[in-house]
C-alpha cells in the first residue's frame, strides 16, 4: 500500500495508548489513533470490511508531566488496505508502514506477514481490531 495523503482528514475512529509493561510495547508504545476511509467506518460498524477500505495507524511517542499525556513525534503511520486480489496470502489485506513523518520510507519488508500474525487473533472481524464505539 501506498501512503494515505490526507488520513488525518478522515473520520477518527478511535485512540488508545500503549504504556511500559504492555505486551506490544516493542515495537508500539504510544498513543495509537485510528482513522479510516468512509469504507473503513462502514466496516467497523458492520464487521464486513469492503474492497477499497482503508484504516491508518498514527503511532505518536507520549510525554507525561504535570498527571498529563500529550503526544510527541510519530513513531510510524500504519496502513491496512483492503484489496483481496492483491493480498490473498494476508486476509484481503495489504500491509504497510512508513517510518515517522517519512511518507516514503518503508517499515513492512515480509509483504505483511508478520502484520498479519498478529491480525489473525481477530479473524471474525475481518482481521481488523478497532471497532465502531457509538
Amino acid at each position: 500500500p501506498d501512503y494515505p495523503d490526507g488520513y488525518r482528514t478522515w473520520t477518527h475512529i478511535k485512540t488508545m495508548t500503549l504504556h511500559k509493561g504492555h505486551t506490544l510495547e516493542n515495537p508500539f508504545l504510544g498513543i495509537h489513533h485510528v482513522y479510516g476511509n468512509e469504507k473503513a467506518v462502514q466496516g467497523t460498524q458492520s464487521e464486513k470490511f469492503d474492497e477499497g477500505a482503508v484504516l491508518v495507524f498514527d503511532l505518536l511517542e507520549y510525554k507525561t508531566a504535570d498527571n498529563a499525556s500529550t503526544e510527541g513525534d510519530r513513531v510510524l503511520v500504519g496502513v491496512m488496505v483492503k484489496d483481496s486480489a492483491s493480498y490473498p496470502a494476508t486476509g484481503g489485506w495489504g500491509f504497510e508502514g512508513f517510518h515517522g513523518n517519512s511518507h516514503t520510507e518503508r517499515l513492512v519488508n515480509d509483504g505483511g506477514q508478520s502484520c498479519f500474525a498478529c491480525h489473525a487473533s481477530e479473524k471474525d472481524n475481518d482481521y481488523v481490531f478497532s471497532r465502531w464505539r457509538d
